[in-house]
């Protein structure tokens, strides 16, 4: 069976060793950056893709990462 699929492979024109490696393209996945997300620390419902300031009436607080929120509410406690 062995020698069966050697042959079959010669015929094809693939050696066993280039039937088994992948070229680099093949291997590397492309992963796109995460979207940050920001949001006023007092307002949590407040959401923006950009940096800026709380949109909610006589706040004007600055919008900070929503990562950076989750990490200083866990020091907090």
């Amino acid at each position: 069976m062995a020698s069966l699929c050697a042959v079959l492979l010669f015929a094809v024109g693939i050696t066993p060793v280039q039937a088994q490696t992948k070229t680099k393209a093949e291997t590397t996945k492309k992963v796109k950056p995460a979207k940050v997300v920001y949001t006023c620390p007092m307002h949590t419902d407040v959401v923006a893709y950009k940096p800026g300031k709380c949109p909610k009436p006589n706040c004007g607080m600055t919008l900070v990462k929503k990562s950076d929120l989750k990490k200083s509410e866990k020091m907090k406690m």
